[in-house]
């Protein structure tokens, strides 16, 4: 148990502050729907498609943040996703899969909230590197498997290679180091900003839901 001298580690602190938005994202309908099999495959590549502009907006500055005391720590070259969606995209879209793509309403909001806390706030940035990146290597790879049996890809092969870490070996060991990362990090924010970053942790799973929405929007069940 945690003392005085030892507080709860600030992974905890995110993980169990965030829960209930986390629960709300994951139980969306749109990906109810999308893993239960009742979407089809053109779901499946709009959903690829918008996070393409997600993790663009991740990506797009990490290098600049690399030195940063806070966020630096968090860029690491295996968790680079960009490459692999792009390479998803071309097997479910075609070699002219970015023609038509466009960002809904929710996605654009999320890319622009990425992009002003790379550039004023990294420590914020932290936050939705976690929500995003670690819930890729967890859920996502449940994700990878009912995509797979669904539609048919090749076990870690086009069309789901955003889910695939080739440079993580050791995934456990991964999410643990990964989860201390969070825990130094949380040690060297004050009480104030270690609040905000659990704000903006939540409100990262609220963007990722409201994607979410939109594309059930696209996708309602008619039968």
């Amino acid at each position: 148990m945690p003392t005085p001298e030892q507080p709860v580690p600030f992974s905890t602190v995110l993980r169990t502050a965030s829960s209930e938005e986390h629960e709300a994202a994951e139980q969306s309908s749109f990906m109810s729907h999308l893993l239960g099999g009742r979407l089809g495959i053109d779901a499946y590549a709009d959903l690829t498609g918008q996070l393409w502009f997600v993790y663009r907006a991740l990506e797009g500055r990490a290098a600049e943040l690399a030195d940063h005391p806070v966020a630096g720590p968090f860029i690491d070259r295996a968790l680079l996703r960009t490459a692999a969606i792009e390479r998803d995209l071309e097997h479910l879209r075609g070699p002219g899969w970015r023609e038509g793509l466009e960002p809904l309403p929710a996605t654009a909001a999320y890319v622009a909230r990425v992009a002003e806390l790379a550039a004023e706030w990294p420590a914020g940035y932290v936050a939705h590197h976690y929500t995003r990146y670690l819930g890729d290597l967890s859920g996502g790879q449940i994700i990878r498997g009912i995509a797979e049996k669904t539609w048919g890809f090749e076990r870690k092969g086009d069309g789901v290679r955003f889910y695939v870490f080739e440079e993580i070996d050791n995934p456990a060991a991964f999410k643990r180091d990964y989860r201390a990362k969070l825990d130094a990090a949380g040690l060297a924010l004050d009480d104030i900003e270690r609040r905000r970053v659990v704000e903006e942790c939540k409100r990262a799973f609220v963007l990722n839901g409201a994607i979410f929405r939109d594309l059930d929007g696209r996708y309602p069940l008619s039968a």
